[in-house]
């Protein structure tokens, strides 16, 4: 029986075929590897072979996913003690003093809040008990957690402030009616957990001051 003569390489064949290797995959990841998965395009091959169309940034991936039909986002469960000051807070007396004869004037305004990233900020505005308001909020991008709440405006001010909290949620727009339980500072504590700025639009029409 005759041996079987397998074909061994050399060295130069090997180096050769490794370096061939290299080229291939480092050519592949520049035109579509990086166009694709990441949005960088630094010859233009991979907007030339359609390439970067397959890229989506993560924040439309976010959007799209919000926007399909029977898809929802996943966020943190919000319990009924996140409502409000503790049990520890005191309602202050002041929150059951009568309503005044005369509510703020009327008016209408619009207003922009800069959410700045992995942040929170609160917009408050100045209403009398039994006043009226209509409300709207939207986002520029993106969803924010929001908790709008009310303070009881007191003679004396206080270490622990106490708060009712009317709303708790994450959300991207909202729109409502609001009638005072107290006289004192209302409005909203947004937060921001994404990596960008996001703007808030506030439209707001009614009995309050600014």
């Amino acid at each position: 029986m005759s041996e079987m003569n397998h074909p061994v390489l050399g060295r130069k064949a090997i180096i050769t075929s490794i370096i061939t290797a290299l080229i291939v995959g480092i050519t592949i990841l520049i035109t579509a590897v990086l166009p694709a998965e990441y949005g960088m395009d630094p010859t233009g091959a991979g907007k030339l072979f359609g390439f970067s169309r397959l890229y989506v940034p993560e924040e439309a991936e976010d959007d799209q996913l919000s926007s399909e039909p029977g898809v929802q986002r996943s966020f943190p469960l919000i319990k009924l003690e996140k409502a409000g000051s503790g049990p520890e807070v005191k309602r202050p007396l002041e929150a059951d003093n009568p309503a005044p004869e005369r509510q703020s004037t009327d008016r209408e305004d619009s207003v922009q809040v800069i959410v700045p990233a992995g942040k929170g900020i609160e917009y408050k505005i100045n209403m009398l008990k039994y006043g009226k308001m209509k409300y709207e909020w939207t986002t520029d991008k993106g969803t924010v957690y929001f908790d709008f709440h009310g303070e009881v405006k007191q003679a004396k001010e206080a270490k622990a402030v106490y708060f009712e909290s009317y709303t708790i949620a994450f959300s991207n727009n909202m729109v409502g009616s609001f009638l005072a339980p107290y006289e004192g500072k209302h409005g909203w504590f947004f937060r921001n957990d994404s990596s960008k700025d996001i703007t808030v639009t506030l439209r707001l029409k009614g009995q309050y001051i600014l």
